[in-house]
């Protein structure tokens, strides 16, 4: 079974994380959270999700993970600045390992230096922010460029966890 690294910060959009990371664990592959700092509690926008990570991005080796997921809301937003988040997703992409983003997700992709070439989808708005990063734009429920998997909003969810699950067979 894969190891999959979640990257998560507080203001996560709750579906976002919380069906991905059911799914995922109940297909018998190992899930953690990663943060900024180990053990900290993180709250979901909508109030209806909470996970504490278990370890921080600086503690962890992207060669430890088979997969990661960047879950959406305004957590993206809490991640991108994080010089090791930057360099862990870089690490993960060079090794050609899947990494799912929906939603804000792709900010991280955008400021890793990662999305130039590729095809993502994003909540709609960030459209300009995917385009301007040097990325073709699809707007579809999920979009599969070979490592990277996309999707837009929590209605997209299921075809989400759907072709993470693929990529993780």
């Amino acid at each position: 079974m894969s190891k999959v690294a979640f990257l998560l910060a507080n203001q996560f959009e709750d579906s976002e994380m919380q069906v991905p990371y059911d799914e995922i664990k109940k297909a018998g592959h190992e899930v953690e959270v990663i943060g900024l700092k180990a053990g900290e509690t993180l709250k979901g926008k909508q109030g209806k999700a909470e996970y504490t990570t278990d370890k921080a991005v600086s503690e962890v080796k992207a060669e430890d993970y088979d997969a990661v997921v960047i879950p959406g809301g305004s957590s993206p937003e809490n991640l991108r600045l994080d010089s090791g988040v930057l360099d862990f997703v870089k690490k993960v992409n060079e090794a050609k390992k899947p990494i799912a983003a929906i939603c804000h997700g792709p900010q991280i992709l955008i400021s890793a230096g990662l999305a130039k070439g590729r095809t993502l989808t994003s909540y709609p708005p960030l459209q300009d922010d995917v385009v301007n990063a040097g990325a073709r734009f699809e707007d579809k429920e999920v979009v599969v460029d070979d490592n990277f998997i996309s999707s837009r909003t929590p209605k997209d969810e299921p075809a989400f966890v759907r072709e993470i699950l693929k990529k993780l067979a």
